[in-house]
């Protein structure tokens, strides 16, 4: 999900210029698509998911030293848990 800073309104805007398919373009504009919010909203999905994969990426290690040490060990406090 995105992150809900990166879709409100911001103060500092600049003009970019985006390539699309002409097919694509002519559908949006008949919708009556707004095409900085359309491509605003899809730039902001591919920010968080490129934050969560880097995120995965730098956390990776500690994930797998959980996970083996849980396989080893068992789960903290597993004794109290109720099914």
């Amino acid at each position: 999900m995105p992150r809900p800073d990166l879709l409100a309104p911001a103060t500092g805007r600049r003009a970019t210029n985006v390539t699309l398919p002409d097919a694509l373009l002519r559908e949006a504009r008949a919708m009556d698509i707004n095409l900085s919010q359309a491509c605003e909203r899809g730039l902001a999905a591919a920010v968080a998911e490129r934050r969560r994969e880097q995120w995965l990426a730098r956390n990776r290690g500690a994930m797998d030293a959980w996970n083996s040490h849980v396989e080893e060990q068992g789960l903290p406090l597993a004794a109290y848990r109720q099914f």
